[in-house]
């Protein structure tokens, strides 16, 4: 009933990752995990995250990282924001939860929870091998299985397909949440409206 489009370079999606959890489980719904590049997204269909980069709004920037604290707390997650490598070449990470949810869906979500941990709460390069093999020993997957599963031809179109599949289904970044496959919220501030939109199909169902 849920679907959670995301990337972990995205510090919206550790947010939002986190909050949607007890949400599906008060509510007895799944989630279908769907890794994807949001780097591809920007590049294909909003480019305008990149200008705003460039050429900052201050004021608008000052809050937005006002914005990240206040939520932080209210999830009870650390975040620094901007990590010092920002933005991060995710590619491996998320190819990593493609294979994870193929090869061991229960380590998945343990995988993807340290994954933003590491980059968002203690600043680390979540790019590098190192970095990688650390997560991985922290949750139990065999690293070099790992290594050799993102390798993968099959994993590389996968992620490519979900990311073209999520813009095809009207998504412009991360994270895109999906409630009964056409209902789209974007953000982590949309909980209480996919909270909502849940009960009503809940209700459809009965």
């Amino acid at each position: 009933m849920i679907e959670f489009f995301f990337d972990c370079s995205s510090p919206w999606t550790y947010l939002a990752f986190h909050n949607i959890q007890p949400l599906a489980k008060e509510l007895g719904v799944e989630i279908s995990w769907r890794p994807i590049l949001v780097g591809g997204i920007f590049n294909t269909v909003n480019p305008s995250v990149y200008a705003s980069r460039e050429t900052p709004v201050p004021l608008k920037a000052r809050y937005m990282k006002k914005d990240l604290a206040d939520w932080a707390r209210s999830a009870g997650l650390a975040i620094k924001m901007p990590p010092t490598v920002f933005p991060v070449n995710s590619v491996k990470a998320m190819r990593g939860c493609i294979w994870l949810g193929q090869e061991s869906k229960q380590q998945m979500v343990p995988f993807t929870r340290a994954v933003f941990e590491a980059y968002w709460g203690a600043d680390k390069d979540i790019s590098q091998d190192s970095v990688l093999t650390e997560i991985c020993k922290s949750v139990g997957v065999d690293h070099v299985k790992f290594f050799a599963g993102i390798g993968e031809q099959a994993i590389k179109d996968q992620l490519k397909a979900n990311t073209d599949e999520v813009m095809a289904r009207g998504g412009f970044g991360s994270p895109t949440i999906f409630v009964g496959k056409t209902d789209m919220y974007f953000g982590n501030d949309r909980m209480p409206l996919i909270r909502e939109a849940v009960l009503r199909l809940q209700e459809k169902a009965a």
